[in-house]
């Protein structure tokens, strides 16, 4: 970690809880952008899955049994 970084992480750490939950809500908002290449993929990858199913190439899975193993 950078000292930048860790300075960083220091003066967040005396701000007040309630500014700090935005901080770190903020942070994790900026790791989840979405990513149009990847979304294409996975709706093709959707799209081919449903359609195994649709002709009885791929069978549904409950979830309960999911859980049991």
């Amino acid at each position: 970690m950078s000292d930048a970084a860790k300075i960083l992480i220091e003066q967040a750490l005396e701000l007040p809880a309630l500014e700090r939950a935005v901080m770190a809500e903020q942070l994790l908002l900026s790791l989840n952008q979405p990513d149009p290449e990847i979304d294409a993929i996975w709706a093709v990858e959707a799209e081919s899955r449903l359609t195994a199913y649709q002709i009885g190439e791929a069978e549904a899975v409950s979830f309960s049994d999911i859980l049991r193993k």
